[in-house]
């Protein structure tokens, strides 16, 4: 394994954590950050937005702050196809969750599809395709 391909493994696992804590902590500008201007994201499979970036944003910032916590983990992190430039990644999430109205923990779980770029500051996603395979405890 080459010391640049160990670089972009580490600068990738790194950038998916951001994704992570800024949702979670419902750090709009942080989650902005790990997306290109023109990113596309698709939450569809959870029932959510699909749009720009800004777009996802603004309606994370409308909707998600009735949800008191989340705390979401991302593992399995594999470089699927990857050049100077570009890669292809695919990780697996489980995301625990207090749900507003809703006794006990809920949780669900999936894959994250990303597109990544190298930009001058490092990896950032201009696609992301969640897909939700399953979810427990959720709303009725």
């Amino acid at each position: 394994m080459d010391i640049r391909r160990l670089s972009d493994e580490l600068e990738i696992g790194g950038l998916l954590s951001t994704y992570a804590r800024a949702v979670d902590t419902k750090d709009w500008e942080l989650y902005r950050s790990v997306f290109t201007e023109d990113a596309q994201i698709d939450y569809s499979s959870a029932g959510a937005v699909v749009g720009g970036r800004d777009e996802v944003v603004d309606w994370f910032t409308a909707n998600f702050g009735v949800i008191p916590w989340s705390m979401h983990y991302i593992t399995n992190v594999e470089i699927l196809d990857r050049s100077a430039d570009s890669a292809t990644v695919r990780a697996m999430f489980y995301n625990p969750m207090q749900l507003p109205g809703v006794d006990g923990i809920s949780a669900c779980g999936g894959y994250y599809h990303h597109e990544l770029v190298r930009a001058p500051d490092g990896w950032r996603s201009r696609s992301l395709r969640e897909e939700n395979v399953w979810f427990t405890n959720g709303p009725a």
